[in-house]
Order: C-alpha cells, then structure tokens, then sequence
C-alpha cells in the first residue's frame, strides 16, 4: 500500500503526530473507508524515513481514539464506521468544516439561506438528476 503519508521537516510538529493527523485526514475524506489494512508500521516508517518508535505512537494514539484496529498478527485497520464511532466523528468533523466554508462564500456572495439550502438540496442528488 502506497501510504502517501509525508513528512515536514520544516513543521514544528511531532512526527507521529503529522502520521496521525494525516492518517485523520485519509479517513476523514473517504479515501481509506472502514476496513482499510494501513501500511505496516515497519513499512510506513521505511517509507517516510522515520524510527518504528515514531510510527508505533502514531499508531497507539490512534487505537487510543478508536480510528484504527490492530488485531494481533495481522496488522492495522480502519475502524469500523457505524454511527457514533470515531471515524463516523471525523467523517462528521469533516462535513461540518465544508459546511461552515460553504455557509461563510454564501454570506460572502449574498446569498440568502434559502439560496444556499437549495444548492444543498441540488448537491445531495445523484448527478445526472434534477
């Protein structure tokens, strides 16, 4: 798995904590749904050129927060995603940042809040629909 995790050297965050919130971000967005097998921590940290040590506390946090599963001898996962889980919370997260940005263009523009209800409301359909 190409983990597409990056490390700053200019960041003056905590490496592990770049992984987990990038790790975060993945989840958040979609692109690794509940059941995804995350990069093995020897591996992620060969591919990042970090210490094991930096991707096991990346890794323990988030266990600690209930995003990821390890299951002994088989490696990492993405949580499961049911309603009320943690990586329903970011997912949630998520949502609510997008819709307090598309809230503040709206005022931005003028819009009144039917306006912006109804654009909502168009989103929601599947494309190709009116």
């Amino acid at each position: 798995m190409n983990s597409s995790i990056h490390i700053s050297q200019t960041d003056a965050r905590p490496m592990y904590l770049q992984i987990v919130e990038q790790v975060r971000a993945r989840i958040a967005s979609g692109n690794w749904p509940a059941g995804t097998e995350l990069p093995s921590i020897r591996a992620l940290a060969a591919d990042i050129n970090v210490s094991v040590i930096t991707v096991k506390r990346a890794y323990l946090d988030l266990e600690a927060e209930g995003v990821i599963v390890t299951r002994h001898g088989k490696g990492s996962f993405v949580a499961e995603s049911g309603k009320g889980s943690p990586a329903s919370e970011l997912l949630g997260r998520k949502l609510d940042e997008h819709l307090r940005a598309a809230a503040e263009i709206s005022r931005q523009l003028g819009l009144p809040s039917e306006e912006l209800l109804a654009r909502l409301r168009a989103a929601q359909r599947p494309r190709g629909t009116k």
